[in-house]
C-alpha cells in the first residue's frame, strides 16, 4: 500500500524550479501540465492502492507524462532494501508483499489505456526470489486484461540469481530493462550494493534469451553529472553493447534532497548530442539523450519505432 509519507506533489513541483544544489541551468526547466488527465491518474493511483515510480523517485516528468495518462508502476512496496546514494525511494525493511498488485497493476493499465505499460519496482533482497515471481504474476495478469499493450519491465539484478530473472523472462516481456545507471568507478558510492559486473550479466542473460519466437528487447540507462569522465561513459557504453544491449538512455542526475549525492555537474545538450551520437555509431538500435530523459519516459517511443522498420 502507498506510504502516507509519499513526496506530496507540490514539493516535486518546486524542485524543478531549483535543485538542492542551487539554480539549475535554463535548459532543465519543466513544463506543469496538471490537468483533468493528471488527476484521474492521482485518483487512480489512490484508490488501486498503487505505487508510482514517478512519485516516489520525484521524476521531473511526472507532469507531463500523468497529464498524458501514462505512468511507470513500481511493484512490492515502496520501501527498497538498498541504499543507493541517488535514490529517493523510502530505505528499510519493507513490508510483506500484496497478492492483489498484480491484478490491480493490469486494471490501471487498461483504465488508462495504455499501449505500452512499464512497470519496474523496489530492490528486495529480503525475499529468496528478489520478486522474481511476482514481476511474472504481473506481467501474466497485464497480458489477460490488456491483450494488446506491449509490457516493459524495469527489473533489479535480484543479487544475480539466475532462477529469478528467468521467471520474468519466462512470462515474455516485450522490454526487459535494466539500469546501469553509472560508470564502474563509481558504483561503490553510487551503488554500493549492487555489482558493476552483475548488472552486465543481467542485459547479457536476457539478450540470450531472444529467439525467432520471442524477439525480447533489451534496454539500459545511465545518469551523468556525478563526477564521470567522457571516456569511462564512452567505456561504459560499450560494454552496454558487448552485453547485446539495445536501447540505451542518457540523462542529467538531478539530486533529490541536499542528503543524497551531490551533483558534480550539468551537462549541456550539447553534450548529450554528442554521446547520443557516439552511442549511436556503436551500434545500438535506439538512443534517447539529453538532460531530461529517465529509463521510463516515452518508453514507447523507441519499442514503436523498431516495430515499425521491422
Amino acid at each position: 500500500m502507498p506510504s502516507a509519507s509519499r513526496t506530496p506533489l507540490v514539493e516535486i513541483k518546486r524542485s524543478g524550479r531549483k535543485g538542492p544544489d542551487g539554480p539549475r541551468p535554463p535548459w532543465l526547466k519543466i513544463r506543469i501540465a496538471s490537468n483533468e488527465n493528471f488527476t484521474d491518474v492521482l485518483g487512480m493511483v489512490n484508490d488501486l492502492s498503487l505505487n508510482t515510480v514517478c512519485q516516489e523517485a520525484r521524476c521531473p516528468n511526472i507532469w507531463e507524462c500523468w497529464s498524458d495518462r501514462t505512468a511507470t508502476f513500481m511493484l512490492m512496496g515502496d520501501i527498497c532494501t538498498r541504499y543507493c546514494g541517488f535514490c529517493s525511494v523510502g530505505k528499510g525493511a519493507p513490508g510483506s508483499l500484496d497478492p492483489d498488485e498484480p491484478r490491480h497493476v493490469a486494471e490501471a493499465i487498461r483504465k488508462l489505456g495504455c499501449t505500452h505499460a512499464v512497470i519496474t519496482s523496489v530492490n528486495r533482497d529480503d525475499l529468496p526470489d528478489g520478486g522474481g515471481a511476482h514481476f511474472a504474476a504481473t506481467i501474466r495478469e497485464v497480458r489477460a486484461l490488456n491483450p494488446g499493450t506491449a509490457v516493459e519491465v524495469l527489473v533489479p539484478d535480484f543479487q544475480g540469481k539466475d532462477h529469478a530473472l528467468d521467471s520474468v523472462l519466462a512470462a515474455r516481456p516485450d522490454v526487459l530493462a535494466h539500469n546501469t545507471e553509472t560508470v564502474s568507478r563509481l558504483y561503490r558510492k553510487v551503488r554500493p550494493d549492487a555489482i558493476y559486473e552483475q548488472t552486465l550479466r543481467v542485459l547479457s542473460r536476457a539478450a540470450a534469451a531472444r529467439t525467432a519466437d520471442y524477439p525480447v528487447v533489451t534496454k539500459s540507462g545511465l545518469m551523468l553529472g556525478l563526477g564521470e569522465s567522457r571516456d569511462e561513459i564512452l567505456g561504459t557504453l560499450a560494454d552496454l553493447r558487448a552485453a547485446d544491449c539495445d536501447f540505451v538512455t542518457l540523462g542529467q542526475y538531478l539530486s533529490p534532497t541536499p542528503g543524497h549525492l551531490p551533483i558534480k555537474r550539468y551537462l549541456s545538450p550539447e553534450e548529450f548530442d554528442d554521446l547520443g551520437a557516439a552511442a549511436r555509431e556503436m551500434g545500438f538500435r535506439f538512443v534517447e539523450s539529453g538532460p531530461l530523459v529517465r529509463s521510463s519516459y516515452h518508453a514507447a517511443k523507441p519499442f514503436r519505432t523498431l516495430a515499425s522498420n521491422g
